[in-house]
């Protein structure tokens, strides 16, 4: 890489080869750094320190590589001497030599805290989160969430509260609902019917795909107990829809600008509407094996 070496003043003097090289700053790494490279420069100009050289940029690189090799394993120590200090004794945490791991009933607050913990990875041939020690102070301190939403998806309080459901109001208004979506039907206004066989958002069931509408009403009882939330001023037909496929909301052309709901019944999805169909799209097909 050619470009201007720069004094500590951050004037030009003359043009040499060599790469600029920046880390966040720590007494004790700068003196390493310049230990390893004497003729480094602080640059004013470049906000970094400019190694001069035709391999500067292999130097550089190998000595980044060693400084992270050397800070995750004094980070790693670190985290040991944490947990042996204020261990977390749990029956979803298994200690290793090397690392730690978490292992829990499937809970989507879960998969959400741990995604936060830095360095965390999920391993699917062991169905378990991999935490290094080095994280070990992030991971303590969102324990409490994590155990709880494990303890609230054992199979044992699922049932309980499955139990507890059963018959309820709510859990009848649920069923409702759901034999509703399986019969792939929508209420629309006559006087504006979406495009057929493209995806369009709607209340409720996300980014569909209309294929038809005979014109057959839908019943006044069916509006006010499945679809309250739509506007009461229209005399509605049912439509008929199935669900995107992956290939047709990648090619789908994104709103550029937020809805304003109203009384509109079905509307362009925007970007992040098509990213959350996507994402549930592409799942639906790993799972028939199609990806």
């Amino acid at each position: 890489m050619i470009m201007k070496r720069t004094d500590g003043s951050g004037s030009n003097d003359n043009v040499s080869t060599g790469v600029p090289a920046s880390f966040p700053f720590d007494r004790t790494t700068v003196e390493r750094f310049r230990k390893s490279f004497p003729r480094a420069r602080w640059s004013d100009q470049l906000k970094a320190w400019f190694v001069p050289g035709k391999t500067a940029a292999r130097r550089v690189n190998r000595w980044m590589e060693q400084e992270v090799a050397g800070s995750s394993v004094h980070a790693d120590s670190r985290g040991r001497d944490a947990y042996a200090f204020d261990p977390i004794v749990s029956k979803y945490l298994f200690v290793h030599q090397d690392r730690l791991e978490v292992q829990t009933p499937y809970s989507r607050s879960v998969v959400k805290v741990m995604r936060d913990v830095p360095f965390a990875s999920w391993d699917p041939d062991r169905h378990a989160w991999k935490v290094p020690y080095r994280s070990y102070e992030q991971l303590h301190r969102r324990w409490a969430e994590i155990e709880a939403a494990a303890l609230r998806n054992e199979p044992e309080a699922r049932k309980q509260r499955a139990a507890q459901r059963q018959g309820s109001p709510q859990e009848l208004a649920s069923r409702a609902h759901a034999t509703e979506r399986r019969r792939r039907r929508y209420p629309l206004d006559p006087n504006d019917l979406p495009p057929l066989g493209r995806p369009v958002m709607t209340r409720g069931y996300g980014v569909i795909v209309f294929i038809g509408c005979d014109g057959e009403p839908v019943d006044g009882d069916i509006l006010g107990t499945q679809y309250a939330d739509f506007p009461d001023h229209h005399d509605y037909v049912w439509g008929r829809w199935r669900p995107a496929a992956l290939d047709e909301l990648i090619k789908t052309w994104p709103s550029r600008t937020k809805t304003e709901i109203g009384d509109a019944l079905w509307w362009q999805p925007t970007l992040d509407d098509l990213r959350i169909a996507r994402k549930a799209a592409r799942g639906l097909e790993r799972r028939r094996g199609r990806v």
